[in-house]
Protein backbone atom coordinates (compact mmCIF):
# COMPACT_ATOMS: atom_id res chain seq x y z
CA UNK A 1 0.00 0.00 0.00
CA UNK A 2 1.34 3.81 -0.84
CA UNK A 3 0.37 6.16 0.87
CA UNK A 4 -0.32 9.63 -1.12
CA UNK A 5 0.07 13.27 -0.18
CA UNK A 6 -2.13 15.30 -2.92
CA UNK A 7 -0.86 18.63 -3.42
CA UNK A 8 -4.03 20.69 -4.89
CA UNK A 9 -6.68 18.19 -4.43
CA UNK A 10 -9.60 20.41 -5.26
CA UNK A 11 -8.47 21.10 -8.89
CA UNK A 12 -9.35 19.06 -12.38
CA UNK A 13 -5.77 17.21 -12.11
CA UNK A 14 -6.61 16.58 -8.59
CA UNK A 15 -9.83 15.12 -9.22
CA UNK A 16 -8.40 12.90 -12.25
CA UNK A 17 -5.72 11.61 -9.19
CA UNK A 18 -8.66 11.04 -6.89
CA UNK A 19 -10.24 8.60 -10.02
CA UNK A 20 -7.36 6.57 -10.23
CA UNK A 21 -6.89 6.52 -6.23
CA UNK A 22 -10.64 5.29 -6.00
CA UNK A 23 -10.34 2.43 -8.28
CA UNK A 24 -6.74 1.45 -7.26
CA UNK A 25 -7.84 1.59 -3.39
CA UNK A 26 -5.85 -2.39 -2.27
CA UNK A 27 -2.56 -0.37 -3.92
CA UNK A 28 -2.77 3.31 -3.09
CA UNK A 29 -4.36 5.19 0.01
CA UNK A 30 -5.03 9.25 0.06
CA UNK A 31 -2.91 10.00 3.36
CA UNK A 32 -3.50 13.37 2.68
CA UNK A 33 -4.67 16.51 1.01
CA UNK A 34 -4.02 20.44 0.36
CA UNK A 35 -5.78 22.76 -1.06
CA UNK A 36 -6.24 26.74 -1.23
CA UNK A 37 -10.24 27.70 -0.31
CA UNK A 38 -12.84 25.10 -1.80
CA UNK A 39 -13.80 23.50 1.36
CA UNK A 40 -16.77 22.17 0.66
CA UNK A 41 -14.99 20.02 -2.15
CA UNK A 42 -12.49 18.87 0.52
CA UNK A 43 -15.74 18.03 2.63
CA UNK A 44 -16.37 15.73 0.04
CA UNK A 45 -13.12 14.19 -0.57
CA UNK A 46 -12.55 13.29 3.03
CA UNK A 47 -15.99 11.87 3.16
CA UNK A 48 -15.06 8.97 0.30
CA UNK A 49 -10.68 8.88 1.13
CA UNK A 50 -10.56 9.38 4.87
CA UNK A 51 -6.90 11.28 4.80
CA UNK A 52 -5.29 11.71 7.74
CA UNK A 53 -4.56 15.12 6.90
CA UNK A 54 -5.63 18.08 5.40
CA UNK A 55 -4.01 21.27 5.17
CA UNK A 56 -5.76 24.72 3.90
CA UNK A 57 -4.05 27.04 2.40
CA UNK A 58 -6.17 29.97 3.14
CA UNK A 59 -6.33 30.95 6.34
CA UNK A 60 -10.11 32.41 6.39
CA UNK A 61 -11.30 28.91 4.91
CA UNK A 62 -9.06 27.03 7.51
CA UNK A 63 -10.83 28.73 10.11
CA UNK A 64 -13.98 28.20 8.78
CA UNK A 65 -13.36 24.46 7.73
CA UNK A 66 -12.35 24.12 11.84
CA UNK A 67 -15.41 25.79 13.04
CA UNK A 68 -18.36 24.37 10.75
CA UNK A 69 -16.57 20.90 9.50
CA UNK A 70 -17.44 17.35 11.55
CA UNK A 71 -14.33 15.62 9.66
CA UNK A 72 -11.86 13.54 11.89
CA UNK A 73 -8.52 14.16 9.74
CA UNK A 74 -6.44 16.43 11.56
CA UNK A 75 -6.20 20.21 9.76
CA UNK A 76 -3.39 21.94 9.08
CA UNK A 77 -2.34 25.74 7.75
CA UNK A 78 1.29 27.49 7.39
CA UNK A 79 4.42 27.06 5.92
CA UNK A 80 6.14 25.08 8.64
CA UNK A 81 2.89 22.77 8.91
CA UNK A 82 3.05 22.55 4.90
CA UNK A 83 6.70 21.62 4.98
CA UNK A 84 6.38 19.33 8.14
CA UNK A 85 3.86 17.33 6.12
CA UNK A 86 5.41 16.98 3.06
CA UNK A 87 8.58 15.34 4.90
CA UNK A 88 6.24 13.30 6.57
CA UNK A 89 7.65 9.85 6.62
CA UNK A 90 4.48 8.09 5.92
CA UNK A 91 4.16 9.05 2.61
CA UNK A 92 5.83 7.51 -0.15
CA UNK A 93 4.30 9.68 -3.54
CA UNK A 94 4.13 13.36 -3.49
CA UNK A 95 1.66 14.65 -6.57
CA UNK A 96 1.89 18.13 -7.05
CA UNK A 97 -1.22 19.17 -9.24
CA UNK A 98 -1.75 22.72 -7.95
CA UNK A 99 -1.84 25.22 -11.15
CA UNK A 100 0.47 27.67 -11.74
CA UNK A 101 3.28 29.55 -10.01
CA UNK A 102 1.68 28.73 -6.33
CA UNK A 103 2.76 25.25 -7.03
CA UNK A 104 6.45 26.45 -6.86
CA UNK A 105 6.90 26.33 -3.04
CA UNK A 106 5.30 22.67 -2.01
CA UNK A 107 6.94 21.20 -5.35
CA UNK A 108 10.59 22.89 -4.14
CA UNK A 109 10.37 21.00 -0.80
CA UNK A 110 9.42 18.36 -1.90
CA UNK A 111 12.54 17.94 -4.24
CA UNK A 112 13.85 17.54 -1.00
CA UNK A 113 12.57 14.59 0.20
CA UNK A 114 14.06 11.91 -1.74
CA UNK A 115 10.44 10.57 -2.20
CA UNK A 116 8.80 10.07 -5.26
CA UNK A 117 7.08 13.19 -6.63
CA UNK A 118 4.51 12.75 -9.68
CA UNK A 119 4.71 16.69 -11.40
CA UNK A 120 2.01 18.46 -13.07
CA UNK A 121 3.16 21.66 -11.73
CA UNK A 122 4.67 22.63 -14.79
CA UNK A 123 5.40 26.43 -13.64
CA UNK A 124 7.20 25.50 -10.95
CA UNK A 125 10.26 23.55 -13.49
CA UNK A 126 9.68 26.55 -15.94
CA UNK A 127 10.43 29.37 -13.17
CA UNK A 128 12.99 26.96 -10.98
CA UNK A 129 13.79 24.17 -12.82
CA UNK A 130 17.86 24.15 -12.47
CA UNK A 131 17.14 24.35 -8.81
CA UNK A 132 14.27 21.82 -8.39
CA UNK A 133 16.20 19.48 -10.43
CA UNK A 134 19.57 20.02 -8.30
CA UNK A 135 17.76 19.77 -5.04
CA UNK A 136 16.06 16.38 -6.37
CA UNK A 137 19.25 14.62 -7.81
CA UNK A 138 21.03 15.56 -3.83
CA UNK A 139 18.36 14.56 -2.47
CA UNK A 140 17.66 11.27 -4.55
CA UNK A 141 14.13 12.42 -5.33
CA UNK A 142 12.46 10.81 -8.25
CA UNK A 143 10.21 13.17 -10.45
CA UNK A 144 7.71 11.18 -12.70
CA UNK A 145 5.48 14.02 -14.81
CA UNK A 146 1.71 13.62 -15.00
CA UNK A 147 1.23 15.91 -17.81
CA UNK A 148 -0.02 14.17 -20.45
CA UNK A 149 2.83 14.86 -23.24
CA UNK A 150 5.57 14.29 -20.88
CA UNK A 151 4.68 11.21 -19.23
CA UNK A 152 4.37 9.82 -23.06
CA UNK A 153 7.92 11.16 -23.58
CA UNK A 154 8.97 9.06 -20.41
CA UNK A 155 6.73 6.38 -21.50
CA UNK A 156 8.69 6.07 -24.73
CA UNK A 157 12.00 6.42 -23.13
CA UNK A 158 11.53 3.75 -21.44
CA UNK A 159 14.22 1.01 -21.33
CA UNK A 160 16.24 3.00 -23.11
CA UNK A 161 19.71 3.61 -20.74
CA UNK A 162 20.04 7.72 -21.45
CA UNK A 163 18.65 10.16 -24.37
CA UNK A 164 22.19 9.84 -26.65
CA UNK A 165 20.39 7.92 -28.93
CA UNK A 166 17.31 10.40 -29.48
CA UNK A 167 17.03 12.46 -33.01
CA UNK A 168 14.05 14.55 -32.13
CA UNK A 169 10.79 14.47 -29.71
CA UNK A 170 7.58 15.92 -31.04
CA UNK A 171 4.91 17.41 -28.47
CA UNK A 172 1.66 17.72 -29.71
CA UNK A 173 -0.78 20.14 -29.44
CA UNK A 174 -4.66 20.39 -29.58
CA UNK A 175 -4.63 23.34 -31.19
CA UNK A 176 -7.22 24.48 -28.41
CA UNK A 177 -10.56 26.05 -28.99
CA UNK A 178 -9.47 28.36 -32.13
CA UNK A 179 -7.92 25.72 -34.16
CA UNK A 180 -7.44 26.72 -37.74
CA UNK A 181 -8.30 30.47 -36.64
CA UNK A 182 -5.61 33.44 -37.30
CA UNK A 183 -4.52 35.75 -34.43
CA UNK A 184 -6.43 38.87 -35.88
CA UNK A 185 -9.79 36.72 -36.03
CA UNK A 186 -9.49 36.22 -32.21
CA UNK A 187 -10.18 40.13 -31.11
CA UNK A 188 -13.36 39.67 -29.68
CA UNK A 189 -13.71 36.11 -28.71
CA UNK A 190 -15.15 36.02 -25.04
CA UNK A 191 -14.24 34.13 -22.18
CA UNK A 192 -16.70 31.22 -22.68
CA UNK A 193 -15.38 30.47 -25.81
CA UNK A 194 -11.64 30.22 -24.60
CA UNK A 195 -12.75 28.09 -21.71
CA UNK A 196 -14.08 25.73 -23.82
CA UNK A 197 -11.73 23.09 -24.88
CA UNK A 198 -12.72 20.39 -28.00
CA UNK A 199 -10.83 17.39 -25.88
CA UNK A 200 -10.43 18.40 -22.39
CA UNK A 201 -11.68 19.35 -19.17
CA UNK A 202 -9.73 21.46 -17.51
CA UNK A 203 -9.74 24.44 -15.31
CA UNK A 204 -9.86 27.94 -16.06
CA UNK A 205 -6.04 29.06 -16.39
CA UNK A 206 -4.46 25.97 -17.98
CA UNK A 207 -7.66 26.26 -20.39
CA UNK A 208 -6.70 29.74 -21.36
CA UNK A 209 -3.01 28.26 -21.86
CA UNK A 210 -4.31 26.05 -24.16
CA UNK A 211 -6.49 28.43 -26.23
CA UNK A 212 -3.65 30.81 -26.78
CA UNK A 213 -0.75 27.87 -27.20
CA UNK A 214 1.24 29.45 -24.32
CA UNK A 215 0.53 26.09 -22.27
CA UNK A 216 2.45 23.99 -25.28
CA UNK A 217 5.29 26.65 -24.88
CA UNK A 218 5.74 25.91 -21.29
CA UNK A 219 5.77 22.69 -21.78
CA UNK A 220 8.44 22.66 -24.43
CA UNK A 221 10.53 24.78 -21.52
CA UNK A 222 9.73 21.65 -19.04
CA UNK A 223 10.71 19.10 -21.32
CA UNK A 224 13.64 20.14 -21.97
CA UNK A 225 14.32 20.47 -17.92
CA UNK A 226 13.32 17.33 -17.49
CA UNK A 227 14.70 15.26 -20.11
CA UNK A 228 18.00 16.89 -20.31
CA UNK A 229 18.04 18.26 -24.01
CA UNK A 230 18.79 20.91 -25.51
CA UNK A 231 15.50 22.54 -27.04
CA UNK A 232 16.13 22.37 -30.75
CA UNK A 233 15.57 18.51 -29.89
CA UNK A 234 11.87 19.57 -29.94
CA UNK A 235 9.50 20.44 -32.22
CA UNK A 236 5.83 22.01 -31.49
CA UNK A 237 3.04 20.13 -33.55
CA UNK A 238 -0.68 20.55 -33.70
CA UNK A 239 -2.85 17.52 -33.48
CA UNK A 240 -6.67 18.23 -33.28
CA UNK A 241 -7.35 14.75 -32.24
CA UNK A 242 -5.18 14.22 -28.97
CA UNK A 243 -4.60 11.13 -29.50
CA UNK A 244 -0.63 10.96 -30.09
CA UNK A 245 0.97 13.03 -26.73
CA UNK A 246 4.21 13.06 -28.02
CA UNK A 247 6.40 11.12 -30.12
CA UNK A 248 10.18 10.22 -30.00
CA UNK A 249 12.25 9.66 -32.74
CA UNK A 250 15.37 8.14 -32.14
CA UNK A 251 18.79 8.17 -34.54
CA UNK A 252 18.18 4.75 -36.01
CA UNK A 253 14.75 6.10 -37.97
CA UNK A 254 12.48 4.35 -35.10
CA UNK A 255 9.83 6.72 -34.04
CA UNK A 256 8.35 5.17 -30.52
CA UNK A 257 5.18 7.19 -29.78
CA UNK A 258 2.34 7.07 -27.20
CA UNK A 259 -1.83 6.65 -27.86
CA UNK A 260 -4.83 7.26 -25.58
CA UNK A 261 -8.03 9.36 -26.40
CA UNK A 262 -7.89 12.12 -23.90
CA UNK A 263 -7.77 11.86 -20.24
CA UNK A 264 -5.99 12.53 -17.88
CA UNK A 265 -6.34 9.69 -15.12
CA UNK A 266 -4.12 7.70 -18.37
CA UNK A 267 -0.41 8.96 -17.52
CA UNK A 268 -1.58 9.37 -13.61
CA UNK A 269 -2.07 5.63 -14.02
CA UNK A 270 1.01 4.98 -15.22
CA UNK A 271 2.72 7.06 -13.12
CA UNK A 272 1.18 5.61 -9.56
CA UNK A 273 2.21 2.34 -11.16
CA UNK A 274 4.62 0.15 -9.88
CA UNK A 275 6.12 -3.71 -11.05
CA UNK A 276 2.53 -3.82 -12.98
CA UNK A 277 0.15 -1.04 -14.09
CA UNK A 278 -2.83 -0.10 -12.59
CA UNK A 279 -6.25 -0.61 -13.59
CA UNK A 280 -8.61 2.20 -14.77
CA UNK A 281 -11.66 2.70 -16.92
CA UNK A 282 -10.70 3.98 -19.87
CA UNK A 283 -12.05 4.61 -23.67
CA UNK A 284 -10.70 2.65 -25.94
CA UNK A 285 -9.00 4.04 -29.10
CA UNK A 286 -11.32 2.91 -32.17
CA UNK A 287 -8.30 2.44 -34.29
CA UNK A 288 -10.81 0.95 -37.43
CA UNK A 289 -12.14 4.30 -37.23
CA UNK A 290 -9.32 6.43 -36.11
CA UNK A 291 -8.10 9.99 -38.48
CA UNK A 292 -5.57 11.56 -37.30
CA UNK A 293 -3.86 14.67 -38.31
CA UNK A 294 -1.25 17.05 -38.10
CA UNK A 295 -0.24 21.12 -38.86
CA UNK A 296 2.90 22.76 -38.06
CA UNK A 297 2.50 25.19 -35.00
CA UNK A 298 0.46 28.15 -36.05
CA UNK A 299 3.16 31.07 -37.66
CA UNK A 300 1.75 34.09 -36.05
CA UNK A 301 2.10 32.45 -32.95
CA UNK A 302 6.17 31.28 -33.70
CA UNK A 303 6.97 34.37 -31.66
CA UNK A 304 5.66 32.84 -28.70
CA UNK A 305 7.31 29.57 -29.33
CA UNK A 306 10.98 31.72 -29.91
CA UNK A 307 10.86 33.46 -26.55
CA UNK A 308 10.04 29.60 -24.94
CA UNK A 309 13.07 28.66 -26.83
CA UNK A 310 14.89 31.74 -25.21
CA UNK A 311 13.94 31.03 -21.95
CA UNK A 312 15.78 27.25 -22.09
CA UNK A 313 19.10 28.55 -23.77
CA UNK A 314 18.97 31.53 -21.03
CA UNK A 315 17.74 30.07 -18.05
CA UNK A 316 18.02 31.97 -14.82
CA UNK A 317 15.32 34.55 -14.64
CA UNK A 318 13.99 34.23 -18.56
CA UNK A 319 11.08 31.46 -17.52
CA UNK A 320 10.09 33.32 -14.45
CA UNK A 321 9.40 36.54 -16.17
CA UNK A 322 7.39 34.85 -18.80
CA UNK A 323 5.15 32.44 -16.98
CA UNK A 324 4.34 36.34 -14.50
CA UNK A 325 3.50 37.86 -17.47
CA UNK A 326 1.25 35.10 -18.79
CA UNK A 327 -0.36 34.51 -15.34
CA UNK A 328 -1.31 38.13 -14.78
CA UNK A 329 -2.04 38.51 -18.74
CA UNK A 330 -4.57 35.54 -18.23
CA UNK A 331 -6.70 36.74 -15.31
CA UNK A 332 -6.54 40.14 -16.86
CA UNK A 333 -8.71 38.18 -19.50
CA UNK A 334 -10.59 36.48 -17.09
CA UNK A 335 -11.55 39.26 -15.57
CA UNK A 336 -12.49 41.66 -18.44
CA UNK A 337 -9.50 43.96 -18.29
CA UNK A 338 -8.10 42.93 -21.93
CA UNK A 339 -9.33 40.98 -24.67
CA UNK A 340 -7.96 37.64 -25.91
CA UNK A 341 -5.43 38.66 -28.45
CA UNK A 342 -3.94 41.46 -25.57
CA UNK A 343 -2.56 38.30 -23.93
CA UNK A 344 0.27 38.14 -26.36
CA UNK A 345 0.82 41.77 -26.37
CA UNK A 346 1.16 41.74 -22.58
CA UNK A 347 3.55 38.86 -22.44
CA UNK A 348 5.63 39.83 -25.29
CA UNK A 349 6.03 43.67 -24.05
CA UNK A 350 6.80 42.21 -20.13
CA UNK A 351 9.25 40.05 -21.55
CA UNK A 352 11.17 42.15 -23.85
CA UNK A 353 10.86 44.73 -21.10
CA UNK A 354 11.87 42.90 -17.87
CA UNK A 355 15.44 43.09 -17.18
CA UNK A 356 17.14 39.54 -16.96
CA UNK A 357 18.67 38.55 -13.79
CA UNK A 358 20.64 35.63 -12.25
CA UNK A 359 18.56 33.44 -10.02
CA UNK A 360 20.19 31.60 -7.80
CA UNK A 361 17.55 30.59 -4.93
CA UNK A 362 13.81 30.14 -4.57
CA UNK A 363 14.17 33.08 -2.55
CA UNK A 364 15.62 34.99 -5.66
CA UNK A 365 12.63 33.29 -7.11
CA UNK A 366 9.89 35.01 -5.41
CA UNK A 367 11.47 38.75 -5.99
CA UNK A 368 11.68 38.34 -9.64
CA UNK A 369 8.00 37.05 -9.83
CA UNK A 370 6.98 39.91 -8.14
CA UNK A 371 8.92 42.13 -10.21
CA UNK A 372 7.90 40.43 -13.28
CA UNK A 373 4.37 41.11 -12.39
CA UNK A 374 4.16 44.45 -11.36
CA UNK A 375 5.78 44.86 -15.23
CA UNK A 376 3.02 42.96 -16.53
CA UNK A 377 0.36 44.73 -14.74
CA UNK A 378 1.55 48.19 -16.55
CA UNK A 379 1.60 46.64 -19.44
CA UNK A 380 -2.26 46.08 -18.79
CA UNK A 381 -2.97 49.07 -17.52
CA UNK A 382 -1.21 51.00 -20.71
CA UNK A 383 -3.34 48.63 -22.89
CA UNK A 384 -6.69 48.39 -21.45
Amino acid sequence: MKNILLLGATGSIGQSVLSVIDQNKDLLNLYAITLDKNISKAEEISKIFSPDYIYINCEKSFSKFNTESKNKAITINGSSDLSNLIFDDNIDIIISAVSGFAGLEATAIAAKTGKTILLANKESIVTAGEIILSSAASSGTTIIPIDSEHNAIFQCLAGEKSTNDVSKIIITASGGPFLDKKLDELKNVTKEEALKHPNWSMGSKISIDSATLVNKCLELIEAKYLFDLDEKFFELVVHPQSIIHSIVTYRDGSSICQMSNPDMRVPIAHALSNERRLNINFNEINFSGLNLSFNDFPEDRKKLENIAREVCNKGHSSGIILNAANEVAVDSFLHDEISFSQIYDVIYRTFDTTPMSNINDIESIYEKDIESRMEAKKVVKSIS
